[in-house]
């Protein structure tokens, strides 16, 4: 009876155990779920939920499958260990457990540690293009860029997880096999214990035949390493006049290496039958590889250097130009040259008429001294951009009024302010480029606040700026403390923001997750908020497109564009970008990286009042760009479906030309021997 009641008294508390365990795992894990909350809100705000669920299983499915799949390889393993050694698995069911737990452990370190899962998704995104995608084959294995881009990048990381997992699950037979055995020699020992590294018997391993199956899996695993390193010879670099395979690596070195693989195959077919001796083999041949290449370089290449590179440096050249979208970006044309020639000015008038009076850097100078306003108005930046004034194409130039709330000064410091009051820019600068005052002034089209439009042909119905280039975060909009919109003399105007931008924060859960997330719990104190107010997070547009599409590289120029509607919207550039193009001279980019191939592929646009993103492809002919577009048909649009008062707006990116004009400089030479003395 007694028993029966302590039994009863204790349910209660292990109940109040685990609740104050789950409790506590709550607490910790609280900013997580808030996060996730507050991700799922913003995905629904942008109208890309299926595009985040897409990215979250693309991220975790291809390393659990590979988690699970160690995790039974080294279970398997364990187990066969534990039965070598004498011992069955059900004698000591504390120990499985926890093994069975460190091993799932173990086996997601693997996973993590071995598979880029990006890698695995890229390669079924790639699958269904056509293999001529980029109309590009290299010129020694005759695969296309999609072989290189996504097939063997997925088949290293496969064969990355398949010799590690060999090998783990070899060491790990063999030393829980050799433990169990020794812990029954150990426990029949009488007297002092004493250990000698023979009892190891290192020199006999092999003679069990799961490890003997281990050891040739791994080294059969070696082969397909060598095998697929022939391909590491296409992006070998040989000094400033080559990339890829040369004389040395065609003709000597890929021989070595279907030497190596048929050494590594066979070494691993006589491992199987306990012939480990032979691995003796396989060390020469690496030993012969690693050495003869270079002498017959230095012996008999060197000295004939130019007419027997001739050929690998004329593929050089043509892959580097392909890459880089030379070959169909670029055209020569010569222009004859006289000492004396008459303009006929009427021929080229509307080239004269936009010829540039102003520079950016002098135009951003003068409207930052008068057009400011106030000290937390600042002008960012300057684009050069080309409208339809009066019927006639001119260029303009054009700056946003961003606000930037660090130079409110100590007024910042107040919370509702950074929050609720200082929301938004407001307006724009807008000039001709040609034109100048007599006082030695732009000729503002655009210019005060409100704004002043001087010219019909233009519009500003929506000056704010939700979201540019300039911002800070996290702020509430249609709250009932009203926005600042624009100074109006000694009072200020304010507004109330009538968008779709931000996550509506109208749920006692939301407006908990925004709070967690943020880590601002003045959020559930404050009596400002309404069911209609709305949470704006990522104002800042390339950080806002770098979540959206973290495969793509954003241009660091982000322009602004005036709609007819009268409506101001960025437009940003993304570039996919790789560094496996066979051949092509890699170059190191501060905004990209170390990269070999680049194609502006994508232009975005954000509306800068509702955030809305949008994204369109420019270049259907890129692989890459293909590729993601069949793992996110939602997000990536075609350029048709821009529309035709942005695509007005479409420029050659900056980015692009300074790097393809940076190549130009060496890669118009076509002739290797020219290019080789780089005449």
């Amino acid at each position: 009876m007694d028993m029966i009641e302590d039994r009863a008294s204790s349910l209660p508390r292990r109940g109040l155990v685990l609740l104050l365990i789950l409790v506590f795992a709550l607490f910790l894990g609280a900013k997580t779920i808030a996060s996730y909350i507050i991700e799922y809100e913003w995905w629904k705000e942008i109208g890309q939920l299926p595009t985040w669920l897409s990215m979250l299983s693309y991220g975790f499915v291809p390393t659990a499958g590979a988690a699970v799949l160690c995790f039974v390889v080294l279970w398997i393993a364990h187990a066969s260990g534990m039965k070598h050694g004498g011992v069955s698995l059900g004698r000591y069911p504390l120990y499985t457990k926890l093994a069975t737990l460190a091993l799932l452990l173990v086996g997601i370190l693997v996973a993590a540690a071995t598979i880029d899962s990006w890698s695995i998704v890229r390669y079924f995104g790639g699958m269904s293009l056509p293999a001529d995608a980029a109309g590009w084959r290299d010129p020694v294995f005759n695969h296309p860029l999609r072989f290189y881009f996504f097939d063997l990048p997925f088949y290293n990381t496969l064969l990355r997880l398949f010799l590690v997992l060999s090998f783990i699950a070899g060491l790990l037979y063999w030393a829980t096999g050799r433990a169990w055995e020794l812990r029954s020699t150990i426990s029949g020992w009488q007297g002092p214990v004493s250990f000698d590294i023979r009892d190891l018997r290192l020199s006999t391993a092999f003679e069990s035949k799961f490890l003997r199956v281990m050891g040739a899996l791994f080294l059969m695993g070696l082969a397909v390493s060598f095998y697929l390193d022939r391909y590491d010879m296409l992006f070998q670099d040989h000094g400033n006049s080559l990339v890829g395979v040369d004389y040395v690596a065609d003709h000597v070195g890929l021989p070595l290496q279907y030497v190596a693989v048929a050494a590594a195959g066979a070494t691993a077919i006589l491992i199987l039958f306990g012939r480990v001796r032979v691995l003796v083999l396989l060390v020469v041949v690496l030993v012969v590889k690693a050495i003869v290449p270079g002498l017959v370089n230095s012996f008999f290449v060197r000295p004939n250097e130019i007419s027997m590179q001739k050929p690998y440096i004329q593929r050089h050249i043509e892959a580097t130009r392909s890459a880089y979208g030379l070959s169909n970006r670029s055209r020569e044309t010569d222009y004859p040259a006289t000492l004396e020639a008459n303009i006929d000015a009427a021929k080229y008038k509307p080239m004269l008429d936009n010829v540039r009076l102003w520079d950016w850097r002098a135009f951003h100078d003068t409207v930052t001294q008068i057009q400011a306003l106030r000290p937390y108005y600042v002008f960012h930046d300057t684009d050069v951009d080309r409208y339809v004034i009066d019927g006639q194409v001119r260029q303009m130039l054009l700056t946003p009024r961003e606000l930037d709330v660090r130079q409110i000064g100590d007024a910042r410091a107040r919370w509702i302010n950074s929050r609720f009051i200082y929301t938004h820019g407001y307006g724009v600068v807008m000039a001709e480029a040609n034109r100048i005052t007599r006082e030695g002034l732009p000729v503002m089209l655009i210019q005060d606040a409100p704004p002043k439009v001087q010219n019909a042909s233009l519009k500003l119905t929506r000056p704010e700026i939700y979201y540019g280039e300039v911002t800070h975060e996290p702020v509430y909009v249609h709250t009932s403390q009203p926005e600042f919109d624009y100074p109006a003399g000694a009072e200020n105007a304010h507004t109330q923001y009538a968008g779709t931008g931000g996550i509506l924060v109208n749920s006692p859960l939301v407006k908990l997750a925004a709070a967690a997330s943020e880590g601002d719990w003045n959020l559930l104190l404050t009596s400002y908020l309404t069911s209609d107010t709305r949470m704006m997070i990522r104002r800042n547009i390339r950080e806002r497109l770098g979540v959206v599409a973290p495969f793509l590289h954003w241009d660091p120029d982000a322009y602004l564009v005036l709609t007819p509607e009268g409506r101001l919207v960025w437009m940003v550039d993304g570039y996919t970008t790789s560094d496996a193009h066979p051949y092509s001279r890699m170059i190191g980019l501060d905004e990209v990286g170390g990269i070999n191939y680049m194609r502006n592929s994508v232009k975005a646009t954000v509306d800068a009042y509702s955030g809305e993103i949008r994204l369109y492809v420019f270049d259907p002919a890129d692989p890459v760009i293909q590729a993601y577009h069949q793992l996110f048909p939602q997000l990536l649009l075609p350029e048709s479906a821009m529309p035709a008062v942005l695509r007005a707006h479409a420029r050659y990116p900056e980015l692009l030309f300074r790097t393809q004009a940076e190549l130009y400089l060496r890669y118009h030479m076509r002739n290797p021997e020219s290019f080789y003395n780089s005449e």
